[in-house]
Order: structure tokens, then C-alpha cells, then sequence
């Protein structure tokens, strides 16, 4: 099958990759000429196990193409996905302008292709987007002579760091249809990735668009909940990872999610739940837990800031030392990444840091120049610290000699966002160790 995914980022890269994968023949569009020179010449602009090898092999054989040209990449397609941004805007609420502007161009393309049977041709909003805006996609299609070219939603469902696996592996397909044939076409496309008997869900494109910001709701509040507790822990003495335990083996809660740490980032999440407030907001509906869900993720971001300036008093000349700048592990991305707010109120009260991470050194020296030290190996940024934050847990960070760091810090003091270590094993090297919800404020 022919298709076409409009937007190179994150979404529509992975999208187009897989899809070339399972034997479609993809374009992938942007208007950015030299992210799409960048991926022409073999180069990602964004870091994702598995991605780039994907890439390289698709492009090798000739079923995976990178333009400029929207045009031509729609007028030969069948199904035509958009995978643009929709930034969180002034109001708070997703920014829809780039998928208006997408619809608007698809509609001139292939207004004058006759309009073949129902499927034939269909627009798939792969975007994150507010309830209707797949409704007023269908409506400037046809305010653009387009109209007899169908619409669906198909939200994603990707995580960062396993994006790949969740594509070719998914949990369930949910497409939002307004024609049985338009479900069918889906169908045909994702048979593929549903060879395990994974579901495939059709349902209103209304639906298929509240599904998707009702999934990243539902997690982001059982981050915000477990956050909330470790910080009751921290207050009465109770050990949050005892609570974990004794909790979550009850199987109506279970364990994902519910790990305690410095607040959750990224592209998705902090966007979403904002949305979510925006369309409540829209049609006079409270959404009371999503504002609170929302307000104790922004308390979480400065939890580590607190223990470091409860440890240390005054931070003026103090240096500390930051592992993990990335949102989470095994990507690159940090947008909302707790590390920045501790960056921010560690520079704020006249400390210094020397930060390291895997793969986001890059988009963060973009930020901060050099207001930070930079160190290509975590120990290097050890060395004259007078503390340890760690942010992200990646997994090189889990069995660090700990030795080694104590010789390499001025002090031996470790703050753990990520509870990754042992109480008793960092009290028998010697360090101060706090953590996350153990009883420690």
C-alpha cells in the first residue's frame, strides 16, 4: 500500500519507518528541508533504539523515501497520515495551527483525483489531538474541494525508549471511523502488526481521540499518586518501596507506573493533562483530579532541589553533580524533563553543575551553554562535586563502583531520585544517601 505521513518528528518517523517495514512503499514529509537533507545523507534527528537501523535498511530498499514535496507524496498515496505537532499553546491547550494548515494542503493536492470508492483515499489524524479536530479536518477537506476523501483518527500509543516494540508489537489498534470500509482499509494496513490476536478497535473518531488522552490521563495520575504518597512517607517514616509492595500485589492496582521519583516529563503527558483542562474548560465541565494530577507534578519537579538545600544549607560555591538528563531512559528527549527544573533551582541559588547523560548532553547544551560543565562519562562528572543528584535511571547508573565515587566526591552524599540503590549497601560505603519517599525528609 502507498502511503504518505506528513511530519518527520517523533511520531510520524516511527509511524512511516514501521509502516515501510511491514512492506508498504512510504513517504515521509516535512517542510523543514534540512531535517529531511539530514535523514536523505543517513542521518536521525532524534534518538530511539532500534530506529535508525530501521531507517537505513528501508531506505536502502526502496520502500521508505524522504521529501519536501507534500503534493506528490499525497497524490500517490492511499493513506495519507498526519503526524505534525500540537504543541501545548498560550491558553494551556493543545496548539492545533500546523494540522489546519496540513488539511488545508492535502485538500489542494488532491482535490481534482477522482474520488474512487469509499477508502480509497483517507486522512488519518495521527497526532494527538482534542476531541473534533477529526471532524473540522473532514470539514476543510471539503471547504477545499475535497471532500470525497475520507477522514480517521488513529491515535499512538508509543512509548519513548520502546517505540518500535509498541508499533510492531501494539497492545490494540484504535481507529475513529465514520464508514465500515474506511475500518476496513485500516484493517488491511495494520493486519501486519495484528498477527497475535491483538485487538483492533473502531469506534467514533471522537472516541478514538478522547481514548488516547484518557490513557496518558489515567498514567499520569498514578504517577502523581504514588509521588504524593512517597512524600507522606518522607513526613511520618514509612518506606515507600514497602508500600509499593504491600499495594500493588493486589491485582485491581498492579505495579506499572507506580514508581516514585522527581515528577514525569516529556512530549506527551504534561501536554495532554493541559489539554484535558482546556476542554473542560471549553464546555464548563471541572476536571478536578486532572488540575491536581497536573499541580503535584510541579510540586515533584522541585522534591530533589529541597533535600539537596536541606542537606547543604547554602548553596553558593557548592557544585553538584546531575546523572540523567532525559526525561526517562533510552531516549534523548527533554522536553519537560524534571532535570531542568533542578537545574534551574540549583543555578538559581548560586550552585554549579557538572551533568552527564547517555544521549540528551547534546539538546541540553542547547539550553544552558555554558552555564553547565559537561562530562562524557558518569564519573567524570564526579569529580570535585560536592554531591550526587541522580534524575534518570539509566541503567549504566545502577552498579556504579561505589568506591570510586566516594573518592572522586567532595563529600559522599547522594540524592536518589530514582530509588535505584540500597539503603543499607550506601550507609556501608559511607555515603548520606536520600531517596524518594523512605522516610527521609
Amino acid at each position: 500500500m502507498k502511503v504518505a505521513v506528513i511530519g518527520t518528528g517523533y511520531v510520524g518517523l516511527v509511524t512511516g519507518t514501521c509502516l515501510a517495514e511491514s512492506g508498504n512503499d512510504v513517504a515521509c514529509v516535512d517542510n523543514n528541508p534540512t531535517k529531511i537533507e539530514t535523514l536523505n545523507s543517513g542521518g536521525i534527528p532524534i534518538y530511539e533504539p532500534g530506529l535508525a537501523e530501521l531507517v537505513h535498511k528501508n531506505r536502502r530498499d526502496g520502500r521508505l523515501v524522504f521529501t519536501t514535496d507534500l503534493p506528490a507524496a499525497v497524490r500517490a498515496a492511499r493513506m495519507i497520515f498526519i503526524a505534525v505537532g500540537t504543541p501545548q499553546s498560550d491558553a494551556g491547550d493543545a496548539d492545533l495551527s500546523a494540522v489546519w494548515a496540513v488539511a488545508q494542503a492535502i485538500a489542494l493536492a488532491v482535490k481534482d483525483l477522482p474520488p474512487g470508492p469509499a477508502g480509497a483515499r483517507v486522512v488519518i489524524t495521527k497526532s494527538t489531538v482534542p476531541v473534533g479536530t477529526n471532524r473540522r479536518v473532514a470539514e476543510i477537506l471539503a471547504e477545499n474541494g475535497a471532500g470525497h476523501v475520507d477522514v480517521a483518527s488513529n491515535p499512538e500509543f508509543l512509548k519513548e525508549g520502546a517505540a518500535i516494540e509498541d508499533f510492531m508489537k501494539p497492545d490494540r489498534v484504535v481507529v475513529g471511523i465514520r464508514k465500515p470500509e474506511v475500518g476496513e482499509a485500516l484493517l488491511e494496513l495494520y493486519q501486519p502488526f495484528l498477527r497475535t490476536e491483538r485487538p483492533f478497535l473502531t469506534m467514533t473518531p471522537e472516541s478514538a481521540e478522547m481514548t488516547k488522552y484518557a490513557a496518558n490521563a489515567m498514567l499520569a495520575t498514578k504517577i502523581s499518586f504514588i509521588n504524593e504518597m512517597a512524600n507522606l512517607c518522607d513526613k511520618i517514616g514509612a518506606d515507600i518501596n514497602d508500600v509499593r509492595r504491600g499495594m500493588c500485589h493486589d491485582q485491581r492496582i498492579g505495579f506499572q507506573f507506580l514508581f516514585p521519583g522527581p515528577g514525569y516529563g516529556g512530549s506527551c503527558f504534561p501536554k495532554d493533562i493541559r489539554a484535558i483542562l482546556g476542554m473542560g474548560r471549553k464546555v464548563d465541565q471541572p476536571m478536578g483530579i486532572m488540575q491536581s494530577v497536573d499541580d503535584v507534578n510541579e510540586a515533584q519537579k522541585q522534591v530533589l532541589f529541597q533535600k539537596v538545600k536541606r542537606h547543604f544549607g547554602d548553596l553558593k560555591g557548592k557544585t553538584l553533580a546531575i546523572w540523567g538528563l532525559a526525561f526517562k531512559p533510552r531516549t534523548d528527549d527533554i522536553r519537560e524533563a524534571p532535570a531542568l527544573a533542578l537545574i534551574d533551582a540549583l543555578l538559581a541559588a548560586g550552585a554549579k553543575c557538572r551533568v552527564h547523560d547517555p544521549e540528551a548532553m547534546a539538546n541540553v547544551k542547547a539550553i544552558y551553554g555554558d552555564k553547565l560543565q559537561y562530562s562524557d562519562k558518569p564519573y567524570g562528572a564526579l569529580e570535585g562535586a560536592d554531591g550526587l543528584v541522580i534524575v534518570t535511571e539509566w541503567q549504566e547508573f545502577r552498579t556504579p563502583d561505589f568506591e570510586v565515587m566516594k573518592r572522586l566526591l567532595n563529600t559522599p552524599v547522594i540524592f536518589d531520585g530514582r530509588n535505584i540503590y540500597d539503603e543499607k549497601t550506601m550507609a556501608a560505603h559511607g555515603f548520606a544517601y536520600y531517596a524518594i519517599g523512605r522516610g527521609q525528609r
